[in-house]
């Protein structure tokens, strides 16, 4: 069964709405590079690469633990956790001001998503 390529579609139209929200905001706010000192700039550019810093990784390793053989429930799991995640760190960081809860357990859920799958892969491997 593969599942990931659910949750890897799911998470790219996340990405490309918040790459389509970022590029309104430039043009808006008329920044054409960087940020230009401006929080409301700053944030959805944040909230952008956050998001690409995080996700490949996490989706890379998610796919090594459905490769392994893992329970497609546990895959699941794993999938729904991280786009939960990023939708709630997404949601909370662009909220001005911001809302540290959402943006706290975002993060917290996506490094409890890439600490599980490396567990997981660290462990199975070594009983190899």
């Amino acid at each position: 069964m593969h599942i990931l390529p659910i949750y890897a579609s799911l998470l790219a139209f996340l990405f490309v709405a918040l790459s389509i929200r970022t590029i309104r905001a430039r043009r808006s706010l008329r920044i054409g590079l960087g940020h230009a000192e401006n929080p409301t700039m700053l944030r959805a550019m944040r909230v952008h690469a956050n998001f690409a810093e995080y996700v490949p990784m996490a989706l890379l390793l998610i796919f090594l633990v459905e490769s392994s053989g893992a329970r497609p429930v546990f895959v699941h799991l794993l999938g729904s956790a991280l786009l939960i995640a990023r939708l709630s760190h997404a949601f909370g960081v662009s909220r001005e001001p911001e809302n540290f809860r959402f943006r706290v357990f975002g993060m917290a859920v996506t490094f409890a998503v890439l600490l599980t799958c490396a567990s997981y892969l660290f462990i199975a491997t070594l009983a190899r």
